[in-house]
C-alpha cells in the first residue's frame, strides 16, 4: 500500500497536538501563570520591536518608486582616546638646599591634600605656569631666581682630608 498526501498528518494538526501537549504539562496553576507571564513578556518586546521599526520607517525619506534607496553608510564608532606618548628626556641639574627643601615641601602639601606628587610634577607643573604668564610677571619670576654656576657642586673638605 502506497500511503497518499490524505494518510499523512498535515503541519497544523502536528502543531496543535504539540500546543496541547505543553499545556498538558501546565500541572499547577504557578507553571501556568509562569508561562502566561513568558507569553506577555514575548508580546511586549514584539510590540517594542514593531514600534521601533515604524519609527525608522516614518524617519526615513521617501524614494521615488523606480529608485532604490541609497545605502546609509555605516555609523563611525565613537574615536577612542588615544594617549600621545610624549618622548621623554632625561637631564640632571643644580638647585640650592633651601629650594630643594622647598620641593619637599611642597611634595608633602600634596600628598595631604590627598594627590600625592613627584619631584619631576612639581617642577613640570611649575613650568606650566610660567608659560601661561604674561611677559612683565615672567620676567618678574625669572629675576626673582639668583643664576648659578653650571656643572656639579665640588665636594667640600671631604676629599681633602
Amino acid at each position: 500500500m502506497a500511503t497518499t498526501p490524505k494518510d499523512t498528518p498535515r503541519k497544523s494538526m502536528v502543531a496543535g497536538a504539540k500546543t496541547a501537549a505543553r499545556t498538558a504539562a501546565a500541572k499547577t496553576p504557578a507553571d501556568a501563570a509562569k508561562q502566561a507571564a513568558a507569553k506577555k513578556a514575548a508580546a511586549k518586546k514584539a510590540a517594542a520591536k514593531n514600534a521601533a521599526a515604524t519609527k525608522a520607517a516614518a524617519k526615513a525619506p521617501a524614494t521615488a518608486p523606480g529608485k532604490p534607496a541609497a545605502p546609509k553608510p555605516a555609523p563611525k564608532p565613537a574615536p577612542v582616546e588615544v594617549k600621545v606618548k610624549h618622548k621623554l628626556v632625561r637631564d640632571s641639574f643644580t638647585i640650592p638646599k633651601t629650594e630643594y627643601v622647598d620641593l619637599e615641601s611642597l611634595k608633602l602639601r600634596a600628598a595631604d591634600l590627598k594627590r600625592p606628587t613627584k619631584k619631576s610634577e612639581l617642577i613640570r607643573a611649575g613650568i606650566a605656569v610660567l608659560k601661561k604668564m604674561g611677559d612683565k610677571e615672567f620676567l618678574a619670576a625669572v629675576s626673582g631666581v639668583p643664576s648659578l654656576k653650571t656643572g656639579r657642586p665640588k665636594l667640600v673638605e671631604a676629599k681633602k682630608a
